[in-house]
């Protein structure tokens, strides 16, 4: 809004000296009060007031009002440069031999911000606090190795072999639980994924506190990431989450370095008043920390709030530009613009104008905000700091454009930095760009070593393991073993919420389960847990719901179990992440059940599902309405045909697409004893329909094969002669297999033998293991699959069909003897009836029975005119179009 002529200054100077003398005699916390009283009187009397959410460009808190670091400032500024050489020289002496890459301006930026979290504020689990946990910035982590290496966490051949670790006792490129499983505790390089993790975080920290599951009294959940990582929309997507729940234990810092990878984040503005505007407005409190302390003499000077308008004024660009020069450009260029800005610092050298420093290099600027975060109740609170990208590399890369890409520095640059940062290097030595540590005895390495006793010892300590709970035996899901009865029909999702409703109601693991969902619970078939496990919320509820004379009615609830986390897939997935990960960061196994729409599961947050593998997830994920042709009318957007080929992606996510409830509860059952009792760092994607049908009693004997991924399910014509086929199915289209076979056999005298297979995958990579095995071990005896097993000793040719695309099925082939044929649904969706789709996709009974024909006819086992001949009884048309095409 432009600025109004003041029209009467003499009576602005009055409310200006009242303003004055209330901050003088009743503090700034009166003045608020009166100026919030004023403008509430304004608005209802019908005056237009429009709304700011920015403060003016200097640091929220005053300095008078910033609290003193207990710390020694001198100890831990020569600890914090250590630890920055250190970072610099891990990847400049990794890039002399290799091309590996690495990051030295991330860390440089932020070296400040890490350290005094490390030294003041960072608690690891003990007896008098759970742990507070950190997302680190990706780009960082040399930073975090340097400190790890300098308190004596990792050694110095691990430092020689960064981004090298094929070879074993290497470090990771980015923060990698997988790779690192005792160190790293979440992944964040995939930009946008730590902040919106940390705020579920943050979430599930108080479910499990308000359910009595956890003391989590004091803890913390901290996120850094970049000022050009917050245009990620997973960044701010959910931040209004974190102000309607009060996560007062959440705490981000935005490293507001005014620079992405390629050049100014918001060169044409400013980044801090962009986000400020952004949090403050979602109900944050937001602390800025744009100045260091040697602005504070000048800002005290500037009665007139010029120097404040000039800081306004300057947009990033420039800003970034100031850095990237001297004292003189910036006494020119930024002070020069006034004359009374002149004046003010014509006492300063230009050496004492390049000293300005900016807030997040400040250890007494960042402390106080730290401070004031943790202590702050009922709002997360946001950080931003304004640094510089590549501080200290001097001409090698500070503040500019390339800073991002450099990993060489030469001679001269290395001795800028030795000398900025007061080391102890020899000219001689500097070209070996030696590792420095601190001896044992050493007041810097005893300080180290104190502050961390002090927050409950070394930070880098990731739990592996926790209790291990007592799952219930395959016999607690007896119903779901019998037939469902004559006239019976139901789905395999609801099969799955009985199981589901079995486990809550378990004595031993009922508690640890958590049911999640992104919304629709009804059309999952939910809605009876409503009532009886209620939906968590943090406030319980403040309302009478429409439903509440119904017996499933719609029950929020403080204690309650279920989290519904409304249409917002990414969040509920970032909730069973945290719930996932509960053995690790919480010391408590629980056991997250996640079911959505399977098309919006792996292909909507695919990236997150990527990252809970690296994260070593333990849970279920649960594809509802699954498959391309399972959904009655919703079409191309909904109708999943390639969820199992991406899962299949993901190397410790174990996937199956099971049609019988018998099927589900095997899986599952197995599922909870290998991540629960076992204690195996993998989860489940499990695919379950909405169609209903009858479900037949579990055949004796086939729990494990049910496992491993394929068993027999029927012979059709065991005993008679004629040309037998071997028909492979997976989710509801193995019922249609199962009537092809019928039609094979009555129509064509065809004999069938029918096969489950409840995943491809899973026989796949068990394959794939007896493979190596077998090239590894030329001299003992082969091994055989279990595909091999199950097929070798069969006869005729091999037809398989699911609702997926055909790679989906096809990955078996090489281990299928003799003829394969594939039927699946490549291609985009329809909106149409079951039948249709089937018929469209040509994965039907019908289809199957031609596929099966004509594989025959080809091995000379049936004239080929029989194949016509059906295909003609069918009424296909053999030049419809491929509907890969249309």
């Amino acid at each position: 809004m432009e600025s109004q002529p003041d029209i009467d200054p003499q009576e602005t100077q009055e409310w200006l000296d009242a303003l004055e003398s209330v901050l003088v005699n009743e503090g700034p916390e009166r003045a608020h009060f009166l100026l919030e009283r004023l403008v509430e009187k304004a608005r209802r009397s019908g005056t237009y007031l429009p709304y700011s959410a920015n403060t003016a460009y200097i640091n929220t808190i005053p300095t008078g009002k910033e609290e003193r670091s207990p710390g020694d400032n001198a100890i831990e500024h020569r600890i914090r440069s250590y630890v920055r050489w250190n970072a610099m020289a891990m990847v400049l002496r990794a890039n002399r031999s290799t091309n590996v890459g690495g990051h030295i301006a991330s860390f440089a930026s932020a070296a400040t911000l890490y350290d005094i979290g490390y030294n003041h504020f960072w608690h690891s689990p003990s007896e008098n606090n759970g742990g507070d946990l950190v997302y680190v910035q990706g780009h960082s982590s040399p930073g975090i190795y340097a400190y790890a290496f300098l308190a004596g966490e990792l050694t110095e051949e691990q430092l020689n072999n960064f981004r090298q670790e094929a070879g074993g006792n290497g470090l990771s490129s980015y923060p990698h639980p997988w790779l690192m499983p005792s160190f790293w505790q979440f992944p964040t390089v995939s930009m946008g994924l730590g902040p919106i993790m940390a705020l579920y975080q943050a979430r599930f920290m108080k479910y499990l506190g308000s359910r009595g599951l956890v003391n989590t009294e004091g803890r913390k959940i901290w996120a850094f990431m970049g000022d050009g990582e917050m245009d990620e929309p997973e960044s701010l997507g959910a931040i209004t989450l974190a102000s309607r729940e009060k996560l007062d234990n959440l705490i981000f810092v935005v490293n507001c370095n005014l620079q992405r990878l390629d050049g100014p984040v918001r060169g044409n503005g400013k980044v801090i008043q962009e986000l400020e505007a952004a949090f403050r407005g979602a109900g944050w409190n937001v602390i800025k920390v744009i100045w260091g302390s040697y602005w504070d003499p000048l800002l005290a000077k500037d009665t007139k709030g010029l120097l404040q308008k000039r800081m306004m004024e300057c947009v990033d660009g420039e800003y970034q530009n100031f850095k990237s020069r001297d004292g003189a450009y910036v006494r020119k260029h930024f002070f020069g613009k006034y004359p009374e800005l002149l004046e003010m610092v014509a006492n300063m050298s230009d050496d004492d104008i390049w000293r300005l420093n900016r807030g997040g290099h400040d250890p007494y600027k960042v402390y106080a905000a730290y401070a004031e975060a943790v202590k702050h109740k009922g709002q997360p609170t946001v950080i931003l700091a304004k640094t510089i990208k590549g501080y200290g590399m001097g001409e090698a890369g500070e503040a500019q454009n390339i800073t991002h890409q450099q990993k060489k520095m030469g001679t001269t640059s290395l001795k800028a930095f030795r000398n900025r940062f007061g080391l102890d290097i020899p000219d001689d030595k500097i070209d070996d760009i030696p590792y420095l540590t601190f001896d044992k005895d050493a007041p810097e390495y005893v300080y180290m070593q104190e502050r961390r006793e002090a927050l409950g010892g070394f930070y880098h300590r990731r739990r592996r393991q926790a209790d291990p709970l007592q799952i219930p035996p395959l016999t607690a899901f007896e119903p779901m073993m019998k037939a469902s009865g004559e006239g019976r029909e139901s789905s395999t999702t609801m099969a799955y919420v009985r199981i589901l409703g079995t486990l809550v109601k378990d004595k031993q693991i009922g508690k640890h389960v958590v049911p999640i969902v992104a919304d629709e619970s009804r059309t999952f078939g939910m809605e009876g847990m409503f009532r009886q496990l209620g939906i968590w919320s943090s406030v319980g509820q403040l309302y009478t719901p429409q439903d509440a004379d119904q017996l499933m009615f719609y029950k929020e609830d403080k204690h309650g179990q279920i989290l519904q986390e409304g249409i917002n897939e990414a969040g509920a997935m970032s909730s069973w992440i945290a719930a996932a990960t509960a053995y690790s960061t919480h010391g408590i196994q629980m056991i997250p059940f996640f079911i959505f729409y399977s098309m919006f599961g792996f292909q909507r947050v695919g990236d997150l599902i990527w990252a809970a593998g690296d994260m070593r997830c333990r849970g279920f994920l649960m594809g509802g309405t699954a498959g391309r042709t399972t959904l009655n009318g919703e079409g191309l957007q909904h109708e999943d045909g390639h969820s199992h080929v991406v899962a299949s992606t993901i190397p410790n996510c174990i996937s199956y697409d099971p049609t019988f409830a018998y099927e589900l509860a095997v899986i599952i059952q197995d599922g909870l004893r290998r991540m629960y009792q076992d204690q195996q760092d993998v989860f489940y994607y499990i695919t379950v329909m909405n169609e209903n049908y009858p479900h037949p009693e579990m055949p004796k004997g086939v729990e494990q094969h049910i496992l491993k991924g394929m068993y027999l399910y029927s012979e059709v014509g065991k005993r008679s002669k004629g040309p037998r086929v071997q028909l492979l199915g997976s989710g509801t289209i193995l019922r249609e297999v199962i009537a092809a076979a019928e039609i094979l056999k009555k129509n064509y005298g065809v004999n069938a033998d029918i096969w489950s297979v409840t995943s491809f995958t899973e026989l796949r990579r068990e394959a794939l293991r007896v493979n190596r095995w077998n090239m590894l071990h030329p001299e003992k005896k082969a091994k055989t699959s279990h595909v091999e097993d199950c097929l070798q000793q069969r006869t005729g040719p091999v037809i398989a069909a699911t609702d997926y695309m055909k790679i989906y099925a096809d990955q078996i082939r090489e281990f299928v003897p003799g003829c394969y044929r594939v039927l699946g649904t490549d291609g985009f969706g329809r909106s149409d009836t079951r039948d249709k789709l089937r018929q469209f996709f040509e994965i039907d009974r019908y289809y199957i029975t031609i596929a099966a024909l004509k594989a025959l006819a080809d091995d000379e086992k049936i004239p080929k005119d029989k194949v016509t001949q059906a295909i003609k009884q069918f009424g296909i048309d053999p030049e419809k179009p491929d509907p890969v095409t249309l």
